[in-house]
């Protein structure tokens, strides 16, 4: 049984090592252009984007006018009979008449109260408010790209150093049979040392199956193919951050969210306006070229008639009282207006706690990978010192374990805060509106 552990053991770190060095690596640049080209989020926003651009064209404003074309022909076959003012009789069986019609029109609105006016620049900002959107989207998408990202690095790191372990507790493991082999050790050396390699195996399994299982999660962030085998970049590099103070101002004005509530009381506003133009009278113009033919039977006056002319005209309406639909349309208006106003004084204060909290938060894990990157040179020089006193015999293998345990615990713990604070830094990049500014 052992001997079979051992070989599956021995075949996994060499598929591992082949893995490894066929993996091409997949650069955070990298990932963030195929996330922008390929995620289906992205995608759906970008096409959002159009649709509001097709809104906002001139096309869909009214600005234009209409013009449109008629034509006809009609056909009639009846029987007649007509007596006339002088007594006269005429008879025709099957008379026909037939008339023929077309024409050109011509529809412009002239002033409908500014209405369109403000529905225009209404669009206008809602295609700004859907760029918004997107460029929201696209926030969201980086974030959660490089949260499965960093993820996959920690995974990577921590893999390794739990292989590393196994090697250290294989060696350990035939240390311990040889000395058991020569009675330099009891057989309990041994029991313990095959117990410690099995949990490291376990361990080092597992973390390779979360490695796999966050790949393919990144693979759906990207929107590409679910296949596609790579490995990550371990460095993270911190940026320079401004001041609190300067985070804060730059909240204000860069911040998506609040950019975005910007647009909508704008919106709000040019909505008042264009509920009030239906105060106001509205002058429209038109104009049509007409054609007609008609042929007529014996028992008409005419055999035959033709016109063709332009016909041309100005109208004016007005609704002097709709019966207060207009008034509350504007009520309306107004307080959706001051509810946006609300809405914002509210986001303001909610981001400048959020990223307050942020800031504190992102110095402490800052702090703590420091703090960390201290531990490990610590245990590092301990575990080295206990390697060697082992080998010595003077130390016991469960101080020797204990020494291997707080070496891999350390390390597992600067991986852990050393993305927690770059994560901390991206979100803090993102309330003050500079993360798609920053290169990664």
């Amino acid at each position: 049984m052992m001997s079979y552990i051992k070989k599956l053991i021995y075949g996994l770190l060499v598929l591992g090592m082949v893995q490894v060095n066929a993996q091409e690596v997949l650069t955070k640049q990298e990932a963030v252009q195929r996330a922008l080209e390929h995620n289906y989020g992205i995608k759906i926003a970008n096409n959002n984007v159009e649709v509001a651009k097709n809104n906002s064209s001139v096309f869909n404003t009214r600005h234009l006018p209409t013009l449109s074309t008629t034509a006809g022909a009609n056909y009639n076959k009846s029987n007649q009979d007509i007596t006339r003012q002088d007594g006269s009789n005429t008879n025709v069986t099957g008379a026909e008449t037939k008339s023929y019609n077309a024409s050109i029109n011509l529809n412009y609105t002239i002033f409908d109260g500014l209405g369109r006016k403000y529905n225009y620049k209404q669009l206008k900002e809602t295609q700004s408010l859907t760029e918004l959107q997107a460029r929201e989207t696209i926030e969201n998408t980086y974030l959660q790209m490089f949260t499965v990202y960093f993820q996959i690095a920690q995974l990577s790191e921590n893999t390794k150093n739990l292989k590393t372990a196994l090697n250290i507790s294989n060696q350990r493991l035939q240390r311990a049979r040889y000395q058991y082999d020569y009675g330099q050790s009891t057989r309990l050396e041994v029991l313990n040392a095959e117990v410690d390699v099995n949990n490291d195996s376990i361990n080092y399994i597992s973390s390779q199956q979360q490695f796999k299982n966050a790949k393919r999660g990144l693979n759906v962030i990207l929107g590409g193919n679910q296949n596609i085998n790579y490995s990550v970049e371990t460095n993270v590099n911190f940026v320079e951050l401004l001041s609190l103070d300067e985070l804060l101002n730059n909240a204000k004005s860069n911040n998506v969210t609040l950019k975005q509530n910007d647009k909508n009381i704008l919106i709000s506003q040019y909505n008042i306006r264009a509920n009030k133009a239906n105060y106001l009278p509205t002058i429209g113009l038109s104009s049509s070229y007409g054609w007609n033919k008609s042929i007529n039977p014996s028992t008409s006056f005419l055999a035959e008639s033709s016109t063709n002319g332009l016909n041309t005209g100005l109208n004016l309406s007005w609704n002097l009282f709709d019966g207060g639909t207009t008034k509350t349309r504007v009520a309306n208006a107004k307080i959706a207006l001051e509810n946006q106003q609300i809405l914002k004084e509210q986001q303001v204060q909610t981001i400048e706690s959020t990223l307050i909290n942020a800031w504190e938060d992102y110095n402490n894990k800052l702090f703590i990978f420091k703090a960390q990157e201290k531990n490990v040179i610590t245990a590092t020089d301990n575990f080295n010192r206990t390697d060697e006193h082992y080998k010595l015999g003077q130390v016991s293998s469960i101080e020797f374990r204990q020494s291997q345990i707080n070496l891999l615990n350390s390390q597992t713990a600067l991986n852990t805060a050393k993305y927690n604070a770059k994560l901390k830094e991206l979100e803090l990049l993102q309330l003050a509106g500079e993360l798609l500014n920053t290169a990664f």
